[in-house]
């Protein structure tokens, strides 16, 4: 009972940083799992795991297809980030076309160009996309904030990409900001999600996909690393401050689009 009880103060830590920090007032930004004083957790649009365990999914299925390699001609994104390397990702566009749309359009535009990952931790995610670097700035293509796209099928196994959330009730609340789940699979986390009731197919593929299952129904999954996560877990051994902020900046270079070949 205390290994469940310390690992839920953990979580419960994690997920208020998850939120990045919202405008001037510190509203929070759900994709930011990261600081303390400038996250909190997002309650918009959230799924309780007895809603999900309802739906009729095939968790195997769709996460072979959400690991698979992307097909010939899919859209597909090289991240290069300065000292570290190349992070490629796939994008799930049926399922989210609004966030990849939003995150492709950025990309060409070079409005990632010389961005920093502003927030980073260990077993959780390394967050950016904010061109002040702070975790409260940064806008969608279209000037305003859009809606959570949450699909069952989807799951922030370990290197989902999903979009950060200012965590605003019942407003739409996403802008430019995403992380990439870096966490592997957690023991206690997975008997807490259990005894919350998530399905036991769920969780099976959480044990072999690792990630951050807590997530799951809350943010939006809009991509999937296919190549490079060595980079990311270099990255998440930074130096890091009070806020989890690099005390080196990691910077995006660019962030070029492509067609898988």
């Amino acid at each position: 009972m205390k290994k469940i009880g310390s690992f839920l103060i953990v979580m419960l830590v994690l997920l208020f940083a998850l939120t990045g920090c919202g405008e001037e007032e510190k509203v929070n930004h759900v994709a930011n799992k990261t600081t303390t004083n400038t996250t909190n957790t997002s309650n918009t649009n959230q799924k309780s795991s007895k809603e999900d365990s309802k739906v009729n999914v095939n968790y195997g299925e769709a996460a072979a297809k959400q690991m698979a390699l992307p097909e010939t001609g899919e859209t597909v994104a090289t991240i290069y980030i300065k000292n570290y390397g190349e992070v490629k990702v796939k994008f799930f566009e049926e399922e989210a076309p609004k966030a990849v749309e939003n995150f492709v359009t950025h990309a060409k535009e070079g409005y990632y160009n010389g961005v920093t990952f502003h927030r980073i931790i260990n077993e959780f995610m390394i967050q950016g996309g904010d061109p002040e670097g702070t975790g409260m700035g940064g806008e969608s293509i279209w000037g305003k904030d859009f809606e959570e796209e949450l699909t069952p099928e989807l799951v922030p196994y370990r290197g989902s990409l999903c979009m950060a959330s200012r965590g605003l009730q019942n407003s739409p609340s996403l802008g430019s900001q995403f992380f990439i789940t870096q966490a592997n699979y957690n023991e206690e986390m997975a008997s807490y999600m259990q005894s919350g009731g998530y399905p036991s197919e769920l969780l099976e593929q959480y044990k072999n996909y690792g990630g951050y299952l807590s997530l799951y129904g809350q943010y939006t999954v809009f991509g999937q690393v296919y190549e490079g996560m060595e980079v990311v877990d270099r990255i998440v051994t930074v130096e890091t401050d009070s806020n989890d902020k690099p005390v080196e900046d990691v910077v995006i270079e660019k962030i070029e689009v492509s067609r898988f070949e």
